[in-house]
């Protein structure tokens, strides 16, 4: 079960949930996105996102048509990725 806050543009105020792992994110049409393809692989038991995120992601998806693979998407910047990001002055880089 996790705990889900989600800062409500329209209101300016937070709104918790809880849902289960197979249960679809709040604000999601269509359950387009699941709470576990949210998480990814973060250990967290809290997730936080925003409103216009998630209605963003339905008119993405909307547009798209098919399944989006979520992946590392939301994953959080301490819980480590699997690129390393490159400096935009390294003159090597170039």
């Amino acid at each position: 079960m996790a705990k889900i806050l989600v800062f409500n543009n329209d209101t300016d105020r937070m709104e918790t949930y809880y849902r289960g792992e197979g249960e679809p994110m709040p604000y999601n049409t269509n359950g387009t996105l699941k709470v576990r393809e949210f998480r990814g692989s973060s250990k967290s038991n809290i997730l936080w996102t925003t409103k216009r995120t998630m209605q963003s992601w339905n008119s993405q998806r909307y547009i798209f048509g098919a399944p989006i693979p979520v992946g590392f998407a939301f994953k959080r910047p301490y819980e480590g990725r699997t690129w390393k990001s490159k400096s935009t002055l390294c003159r090597s880089c170039i």
